[in-house]
């Protein structure tokens, strides 16, 4: 725990050299130096290396229990050959090649943070709840989206959903003593969510499956995860609706366009008129979130409000994201960077975007594929749809202005 609490200090220190760079220059009313700059860059790649190193020094802790719980198992096993097998043996099974395919289902730990739709409950032998945690944790750390917390359908089928919305409300009058009152109704529409299917393909050594003692699991989970998460993602933020979900960022309404001169580069004044844009209900939920690009973040790292006070603030906890105007933000690759007409920050309550899966993600095996280099090829599929539910202005964003 020593380490842990003497890398938090160092960061801290860090983020204390960024701040007091960026006020001197302030306080001479001035832009960074060349030097300046330099050092300032420096300092934001040493913040971003030592969350990169927390990141680590968690999932080795996971690992720990991970192997910690596989080890108790092992010695609390009854010795009986005639014992049915159980879901891990059922995945070493399937990696030798006795079985040729199985599916993923989410029982157990999964943690979806809202709405779950239906449970598969028929075919194939599921895997331990661990492997499919993994798998999910690195879709999930692949894509920002999915770190924000959107409400997540999980399905057994993949027929549409139909999504039913209120598009306007009730309004009451006033009415005069005697006079008629008028009659209100509110609207309905409705969002449909569908399945899309991705998929991806790895090889691995036979050489590998038989004789390591590494975490094939682990590893397994590592590829299929970043790589279906990885592509999802990027639908999930800018996706057309046309044949792939219907991106957020494609989604939401304009809250603020940054005035010219600013070359799309947001000021704090157009963060914070970003941020009211939002209606209270919205901003207010602790679903409520920024998503920005990782280039974006050295510049809004820089900002300050009329208080002298920074919009953005560094996390004390080691593995929770940093705050701007109090709301967590999460980097997402495929937000636009900053520039002219770029939608390059994105605010609202993040749980009004409905990702649909279906099923769990489904491995299959085939021995045959690459039979004449002796590599065992393993396929991962995904079945997945997204659509922003209220697009009343939960969730807005921040334009470039035009120059």
């Amino acid at each position: 725990m020593s380490y842990v609490k003497a890398l938090l200090e160092r960061r801290q220190n860090v983020w204390e050299q960024s701040k007091e760079l960026l006020d001197k220059a302030e306080a001479e009313k001035r832009d960074l130096t060349a030097e300046e700059e330099q050092t300032y860059q420096r300092l934001n790649a040493d913040l971003d290396k030592i969350d990169a190193r927390a990141k680590e020094l968690q999932e080795a802790e996971q690992r720990t229990k991970d192997a910690d719980e596989a080890f108790r198992s092992l010695l609390d096993r009854p010795a009986d050959r005639d014992t049915p097998k159980g879901d891990n043996t059922a995945l070493r099974s399937f990696l030798t090649g006795e079985s040729r395919s199985y599916e993923i289902l989410p029982e157990g730990r999964v943690d979806f943070r809202a709405l779950t739709k239906g449970t598969a409950s028929a075919g194939g032998n599921t895997v331990r709840t661990t492997f499919y945690n993994r798998l999910m944790e690195y879709l999930i750390e692949s894509s920002g989206l999915m770190s924000a917390g959107p409400t997540v359908l999980n399905t057994a089928s993949g027929e549409p959903i139909e999504i039913p919305i209120v598009t306007s409300l009730s309004e009451a009058a006033l009415v005069a003593e005697g006079g008629q009152i008028p009659t209100s109704e509110p609207a309905f529409g409705k969002r449909t969510l569908g399945a899309y299917k991705y998929g991806a393909m790895m090889k691995v050594s036979s050489e590998l499956l038989t004789d390591t003692a590494v975490d094939l699991e682990g590893f397994l989970a590592r590829q299929a995860g970043r790589a279906l998460g990885n592509k999802f993602g990027a639908a999930g933020i800018t996706g057309t609706g046309s044949n792939q979900p219907a991106g957020l960022v494609t989604s939401a309404t304009a809250g603020v366009t940054g005035g010219t001169g600013v070359v799309g580069v947001p000021t704090a004044d157009n963060l914070i008129d970003l941020f009211y844009s939002v209606i209270a209900p919205y901003r207010n939920s602790s679903s409520a979130a920024w998503l920005v690009k990782d280039s974006t973040m050295a510049a809004i790292r820089k900002l300050k409000d009329d208080n002298g006070q920074y919009l953005w603030q560094p996390s004390l906890v080691a593995g929770t994201p940093e705050t701007l105007l109090g709301k967590p933000v999460y980097t997402d690759p495929n937000v636009a960077g900053t520039g002219l007409n770029a939608k390059s920050v994105i605010f609202g309550d993040i749980s009004a975007y409905y990702v649909r899966l279906v099923g769990g993600v489904r491995f299959e095996r085939s021995d045959d594929f690459d039979f004449d280099h002796d590599m065992v090829t393993f396929r991962a599929l995904l079945r997945a749809d997204g659509v922003l539910a209220d697009q009343t202005g939960a969730i807005k964003y921040f334009a470039g202005g035009a120059s």
